[in-house]
């Protein structure tokens, strides 16, 4: 799986939960974050770059684990490549169905809520619910910084939030998977009260059942492993990626091929 960076581990997590003996790859694609505010083709050509490094490495099945990347790329990706591709988005529609208000606020960066695919999503399930889409500069790079808790995220997290509460929204959808990380600081700033929904559990379910259709799971009894890449500067990656995945890891540089691609 891969992200812009290290969000997606939020994703990696929810697999490693239910996917307990499969041998998981990841990249966090650090050199070329956030991919949030880039351009469509630039976003495209990342993405490419990295599935076909993953495809190199064996692996039998992609997930998007970046809701930018989804909502710009997973359709180019899905008709490039054949193996199985399971991507993220923004959890729009049970939030839809749990919202008491009815007044629901997204959360994601600028690329996500002006995607096509998120225009759609607004679609199918804004009839009965006043959808409010709130991007959030700079989110992704505190996490990127393994600034979870620092005051100045919880200031940009009360400047994107505060407004969605006071126009009523109960119910908050996580729409990048970075922002996991930053669960904590967020039902803080919006209260016990307010409902904070992340799919990546979603996600590793659709995973599991793509795995079951193509007879692909692991036969493994063992517990599977984990490897990780980066774009970036290795050290500084992995002292947050210890961070977040809470344990240590190796983490090793992208090949040079699949550098500068899109740029």
């Amino acid at each position: 799986m891969f992200d812009s960076g290290v969000g997606g581990l939020s994703v990696l997590r929810a697999i490693r939960a239910e996917l307990p003996h499969e041998n998981l790859l990841y990249v966090a694609d650090s050199a070329y974050a956030p991919y949030g505010d880039r351009p469509t083709e630039y976003i495209e050509k990342r993405a490419t770059a990295v599935v076909q490094f993953l495809i190199a490495e064996r692996a039998k099945a992609v997930v998007v684990a970046c809701n930018t990347a989804t909502g710009i790329a997973v359709d180019a990706l899905r008709s490039r490549f054949s193996l199985p591709i399971v991507a993220i988005e923004p959890a729009v529609k049970p939030a839809a169905s749990h919202t008491r208000s009815g007044v629901v606020g997204v959360l994601g960066t600028t690329q996500t809520l002006s995607s096509s695919k998120f225009s759609r999503l607004l679609a199918a399930y804004g009839d009965n619910v006043d959808l409010l889409v709130q991007s959030c500069p700079g989110l992704v790079d505190q996490v990127e910084r393994g600034e979870l808790s620092s005051p100045a995220t919880r200031l940009l997290v009360e400047q994107y939030v505060r407004p969605l509460l006071d126009r009523g929204a109960d119910t908050l959808v996580l729409g990048c998977t970075h922002y996991p990380f930053l669960r904590s600081v967020i039902q803080a700033v919006a209260g016990p009260g307010i409902a904070i929904i992340d799919p990546a559990e979603a996600v590793a379910r659709e995973l599991r059942r793509r795995l079951e259709v193509a007879d692909r799971l692991s036969n493994n009894t063992q517990h599977g492993t984990e490897r990780f890449w980066t774009s970036g500067d290795p050290d500084r990656v992995r002292a947050v990626i210890d961070q977040l995945w809470v344990t240590s890891v190796e983490v090793e540089p992208l090949p040079a091929a699949f550098h500068g691609v899109g740029t």
